[in-house]
């Protein structure tokens, strides 16, 4: 097997266990075709969790219990040769052949500092209720629209990731957003429509369950990353997209409910 090229970070409570395994067996899945480093970062007494990691072959890292930025941030902390970042969440899952086909267009693409793809929002039974994938399209509104951008799906350049010093700490929310944002000066963003990702979409996950402080907080990084004579007037265009994202959310809940009733 090749050696390792892309680290992928898992951060989990230890409290999702059903999902927790969809979820390694998906990763081990891309390691048939991507060399692997899988750093499952999670608290020391979730001893079944971390019994499930280390069944798969994950890397045991302590959770510093400091928030999910600082989780992640310890995973990277992890790296030995890696040359490649990819986050997955403990709920959510790769699809075949996802990582490689990121890892192909940064290795395609040498000025491209990170790569994603389509991510198709997955109910809890894994049926697909809807697809994200907005391609070319999707840069662009970073400072001004939706993060369209989704973070299970996205390969970044792990020297670039660490020259911004990963993720912020302060924020529980918008870390990769605002990641995405600082990362846009060391390169381009070369994507790819195909679904390489599914993000799980049920009631408690971080995002969804608190959608108000995601987008409060995603506003306000955004706010500070535009040039400081927008800033005050940003909440002119920030207020619909709260609005849209809000709609989008509801239909998606609605959607969810209704492939559930037909089950």
């Amino acid at each position: 097997m090749a050696s390792p090229k892309v680290l992928v970070v898992l951060p989990t409570l230890g409290d999702r266990l059903d999902t927790l395994r969809e979820t390694l067996e998906s990763t081990r899945v891309q390691g048939q075709d991507v060399g692997l480093t899988v750093a499952m970062v999670l608290p020391p007494d979730a001893t079944a969790a971390r019994a499930l990691g280390e069944e798969f072959g994950a890397l045991i890292v302590d959770d510093p219990r400091e928030g999910i930025s600082a989780a992640i941030n310890r995973g990277l902390a992890a790296r030995t040769d890696e040359k490649y970042y990819a986050w997955i969440g403990d709920d959510d899952v790769f699809r075949p052949g996802g990582l490689r086909r990121l890892m192909d267009l940064l290795e395609q693409n040498p000025d491209a500092v990170l790569a994603y793809g389509g991510c198709d929002y997955i109910d809890a039974s894994g049926k697909t209720i809807a697809v994200s994938n907005a391609g070319k399209l999707a840069p662009l509104l970073l400072a001004w629209g939706p993060d369209l951008i989704p973070h299970p799906g996205t390969m970044i350049r792990l020297d670039e990731l660490q020259a911004i010093g990963g993720f912020d700490v302060e924020l529980r929310y918008a870390m990769d957003l605002d990641a995405f944002l600082k990362l846009r000066r060391y390169g381009k963003f070369v994507s790819t429509r195909q679904s390489v990702s599914g993000f799980r979409w049920h009631p408690d996950s971080l995002t969804v369950a608190n959608r108000l402080n995601s987008s409060l907080e995603s506003e306000a990084v955004k706010r500070r990353h535009l040039p400081r004579v927008l800033q005050p007037i940003s909440g002119l265009w920030q207020r619909p997209v709260r609005w849209a994202s809000a709609v989008a959310a509801g239909k998606l809940n609605s959607r969810a409910r209704a492939i559930a009733a037909k089950d």
